[in-house]
């Protein structure tokens, strides 16, 4: 059977009723304003996670002001600091030490007994040279009798001859015994002379028996001790050393071939040592040697740094750094190093900057006097120019600068565009992707 065709069909109703078919007017307004609501609400929420991602992708710089200082330069050498003036005091002569007579750190004299080396068998040789020069003596007296009594014989002979009563060759026979007195009295003169010295010898090796200091000083060193023996040959035993003032002293260090050329003398410097790593010695550079001192790998030359130890805190022998300033500026106008490197993402080598003209600057940009005319060819860079970066409107731009000397952490700004006071770019905090 077939039903009426005014039948209501339920599935026909559902469709309806969901595509809103029959309803009125006022029940589509609602419906429409929902689906713009949540249209709009996504769009928006799109653009402000796309506008979130990029500003996280903006980098973030860091900046340090440009300012005025002092700059030095510098170069550091090591070494090793030395008494001036100290004496090696040693024996003269072989022998037996008896008695040392001074500690280390004493402070002694010029003239005070050091040491004292055994005598005996110098008094002995003393009593043989006095011996020897008593016979010296008494045989020049005889040999002088015998001179006057041979001078006498041969006067008498030559008279009695003249008289016609000796013979002329009894005469010739006195003659020759006078000349032979008169040579054997030179051979007793001179080996009085010997004895003589001999005896002079002996009291000097007697007296270099006593050791004694040859200046008023501090005794740094002392190799000996009682009992020891000590033999002197070619070389003098060191048996001292003694150290004329501690309170002035010298510092020795090795400038490396590279730096030699920056390096003069009156130049000022200071130095460190690690018994107080935390203090620093004035000093100022007193010469330089011109003969090389050749290593295994480097060439130096050594360079003498005078050095006052006033409070006595500096020992011989101690190693030291020293730092020699080299050049130095007043007043200069610094910047970080960091800023000279500093190159901005994604712009490797960009051109420089222009000069602004009129009101308009670049932060941190002098104002220039007076613009290049358009079409005029830009003066050529000097070797020493480079290139720094200020942020404007939050982007990085040039600024041209010449650069002078640098002390490896700022560099002097001798020339450009760059002002007091301004912030420069060091580094970038947050890099873009």
């Amino acid at each position: 059977m077939t039903p009426p065709t005014n039948a209501p069909n339920p599935l026909a109703n559902e469709t309806a009723e969901r595509l809103g078919v029959g309803r009125s007017k006022r029940g589509i307004v609602p419906l429409i304003l929902t689906i713009v609501a949540v249209t709009g609400l996504a769009i928006g929420g799109a653009v402000y996670w796309r506008m979130r991602a990029e500003v996280a992708n903006q980098p973030t710089y860091e900046t340090a002001k440009v300012g005025k200082g002092n700059l030095k330069v510098t170069i550091t050498a090591t070494g090793t600091i030395e008494s001036v003036g100290s004496v090696e005091v040693g024996s003269e002569i072989s022998g037996r030490v008896d008695d040392v007579l001074v500690k280390f750190n004493e402070v002694v004299k010029k003239g005070q007994i050091l040491a004292k080396i055994n005598t005996e068998q110098l008094n002995a040789k003393l009593k043989e040279a006095r011996a020897q020069s008593m016979v010296s003596a008494a045989n020049l007296t005889s040999a002088r009798a015998s001179l006057e009594e041979a001078d006498a014989k041969a006067a008498r002979a030559k008279n009695l001859t003249d008289k016609g009563l000796m013979s002329a060759q009894d005469l010739d026979s006195a003659v020759s015994a006078a000349k032979k007195a008169k040579a054997s009295f030179a051979t007793s003169q001179a080996q009085q002379a010997v004895s003589a010295a001999s005896l002079e010898a002996a009291q000097f090796n007697l007296e270099k028996a006593i050791i004694r200091s040859p200046v008023d000083g501090v005794v740094l060193s002392r190799s000996v001790e009682p009992g020891q023996t000590v033999a002197s040959s070619l070389q003098s035993p060191v048996l001292f050393i003694v150290a004329q003032d501690l309170t002035t002293m010298r510092l020795k260090v090795n400038i490396d071939e590279a730096d030699v050329g920056n390096v003069r003398e009156e130049q000022e410097a200071s130095f460190t040592v690690d018994a107080y790593p935390k203090k620093k010695f004035p000093s100022t550079v007193k010469s330089i040697k011109n003969v090389p001192t050749a290593g295994k790998d480097i060439v130096t030359y050594e360079a003498e740094l005078s050095v006052s130890n006033e409070e006595r805190l500096l020992r011989p022998g101690m190693t030291a750094t020293a730092t020699i300033v080299t050049e130095s500026r007043k007043g200069a106008l610094l910047v970080p190093n960091a800023a000279l490197r500093f190159t901005p993402p994604k712009a490797t080598a960009p051109a420089a900057t222009p000069k602004p003209s009129g009101a308009f600057a670049l932060p941190g940009i002098a104002k220039p006097g007076r613009t290049r005319p358009s079409g005029a060819t830009a003066p050529a860079r000097s070797p020493d120019s480079a290139r720094v970066w200020v942020l404007d409107k939050g982007q990085p731009a040039a600024v041209p600068v010449q650069t002078g000397l640098t002390d490896g952490t700022n560099t002097e700004i001798t020339g450009g565009d760059l002002a007091e006071g301004a912030d420069i770019i060091v580094d970038i905090v947050v890099g873009s992707k």
